[in-house]
């Protein structure tokens, strides 16, 4: 007799209880594809980041601007490759609620500082040399419909325009995409002097300075000098590396990692005492037929693989379902969320994982019980089994 045919029909005896233990298993994956991808994509930026690239922000708060006269500072200092700067320009789209990551940004250097910005040659010399042009990532260029050659008016809720109002016109010289899949194309730049000569109040002020070390090896040593040099002045600077940064940015909302733990492990543990608890109490019930089985000539091995592949399977049939509907909800919110979280994708990773926790899952639960029947005994099994 076929040994998946005695594991399919032991499990469908009961199929209330399979589907409860099943559905139980389902809600613990979906949990966990849901979440693990959504940590995932707000910790892309860390794990993109690059090791040689540090950020300086003014001591006080990163929204805090600093002197423009510290970019030629910082770039005369030994160790230092290139050296950019950048502006948050607070901007959004004809709606207010249609926030935009915008930034003003000195064109040449930022190109150098992140060689991961890949733009066709062509569209870069007709953004360096338009001083209103601007360069959109393709990501929000394919959600807005935009095109090179568009002219488009973005707003700034805080920054307000000297021919009045607060919105500026700009035309897309150049749309960009990243050096891979994962890089967030979600965002636009426009050039430093435009926004400096068309601004009502902020001057020679800039917003943060990126540059990168000759060698990562390099980085503690220029990261103090660069806060040696401005200690004790009005604008002292707090320098970092460009994943500690992101990493301090991501936390002031909480510890995405605690709170992720936490949710897994509760969800895991639930399910491992109630799986666990539904594969004991199937043994059990199953006692006397385990004996008849021993009693026909099934070894005790085969019939421990026979009790721990009903756990593996379980486990499985209702941890893929859980990770299948996980990525359905990811691919429905993926397009309304684009905008913050570009890189909600479930890769191959955290499927690889999931998996992994579905075998961990079906083993722990079925050792035990797997155990049992192979110590079990065959008059004792009888007499239970009469009593």
């Amino acid at each position: 007799m076929n040994d998946l045919y005695l594991i399919y029909k032991n499990m469908t005896r009961k199929p209330l209880r399979l589907f409860l233990t099943c559905f139980a298993i389902f809600i613990a994956f979906l949990i966990y594809g849901a979440v693990t991808t959504l940590k995932s994509a707000m910790d892309s930026g860390i794990d993109l980041a690059a090791d040689n690239r540090l950020m300086v922000v003014n001591r006080i708060n990163f929204t805090v601007p600093l002197p423009i006269a510290y970019f030629r500072k910082v770039a005369a200092m030994d160790g230092v490759k290139n050296v950019t700067h950048a502006n948050w320009f607070g901007g959004y789209y004809q709606d207010p609620k249609k926030q935009l990551v915008v930034m003003a940004v000195d064109p040449e250097s930022y190109l150098r500082v992140y060689p991961e910005v890949v733009v066709d040659p062509q569209q870069k010399q007709a953004w360096l040399r338009d001083r209103q042009g601007m360069l959109v990532g393709e990501k929000l260029a394919k959600l807005y419909g935009w095109k090179i050659g568009d002219k488009i008016p973005v707003s700034s809720n805080i920054f307000s325009h000297k021919d009045g109002g607060h919105t500026w016109d700009f035309v897309i010289d150049g749309i960009f995409t990243g050096n891979t899949e994962q890089y967030d194309t979600g965002y636009m730049v426009f050039h430093y002097k435009y926004f400096q000569e068309t601004q009502t109040f902020g001057g020679d002020n800039i917003g943060w300075l990126v540059l990168t070390t000759e060698d990562p090896s390099l980085n503690e040593q220029v990261a103090k000098k660069i806060d040696e040099t401005f200690a004790n002045s009005a604008f002292e600077t707090d320098t970092s590396t460009e994943k500690a940064f992101s990493k301090a940015f991501i936390e002031q909302v909480g510890n995405i990692g605690l709170i992720i733990f936490g949710v897994v492990f509760m969800a895991f543990f639930t399910i491992l005492v109630v799986v666990g608890n539904t594969m004991a109490l199937a043994v059990r019930e199953r006692t006397g037929e385990i004996a008849v089985l021993k009693t026909l000539g099934f070894s005790s091995p085969r019939i421990f693989k026979m009790v721990l592949g009903e756990s593996l399977l379980i486990a499985l049939i209702g941890g893929l379902a859980g990770l299948g509907a996980a990525h359905l909800l990811i691919e429905g919110a993926k397009a309304a969320m684009a905008q913050f979280l570009p890189n909600l994708v479930m890769g191959g990773d955290i499927v690889a994982q999931a998996v992994g926790f579905m075998l961990l899952l079906g083993l722990v639960t079925g050792l035990l019980p797997a155990f049992n029947a192979l110590r079990l005994n065959i008059v004792t099994a009888f007499n239970r089994g009469g009593a």
